[in-house]
């Protein structure tokens, strides 16, 4: 009988963990090994920018809130560019003209040459999953060991995401 008891208690608890760790926060040491194809020049992986804080910005050109994601990302970019911050936006779009999410290369050049901001592709958002991201637009942060830090998931139209993303970055240098 005390035996059952215990077993009962010892999986309750286990089941309890493991509840708590699928809703925690994607945070702290893990590891973000990644690649993107970038819309003009050589691809950018996570060896690549190894020694760098990383922002990314995860969105779609169709996506209202991109406007004002873009425009976060490149004052973010512009205020830390002299302390080693690399900041890019990332496409969540497909590069399949069959796609209904279709967006073509020509299509997000324009939006980065726009906002001044350099645009990759996880045109099967492999990449994005295995850092977290789960809505969009949102933000990962990876500090220079290659680590991410912090993830910001979805973006309130009136909030100032360059402050917001700022606190956290500061914290990181």
């Amino acid at each position: 009988m005390l035996t059952n008891i215990r077993t009962k208690v010892l999986i309750t608890v286990a089941l309890a963990v493991l509840a708590l760790a699928s809703v925690a926060p994607r945070t702290g040491a893990q590891s973000a090994e990644f690649s993107f194809r970038s819309i003009d020049g050589p691809a950018v992986t996570s060896e690549s920018l190894r020694g760098e804080v990383v922002v990314l910005g995860f969105g779609a050109s169709w996506l209202p809130l991109t406007r004002n994601q873009m425009d976060g990302l490149k004052k973010l970019a512009d205020q830390y560019a002299s302390r080693g911050v690399a900041v890019y936006w990332v496409s969540s779009e497909s590069d399949s003209q069959k796609s209904k999410n279709f967006a073509s290369d020509d299509d997000l050049r324009a939006l980065g040459r726009k906002y001044k901001i350099t645009v990759l592709r996880d045109p099967d958002g492999a990449v994005s999953k295995r850092l977290g991201v789960d809505q969009l637009p949102s933000s990962v942060i990876i500090n220079k060991q290659g680590q991410v830090v912090s993830t910001v998931g979805g973006m309130d139209p009136n909030a100032d995401l360059a402050k917001q993303l700022a606190e956290k970055l500061d914290k990181v240098l």
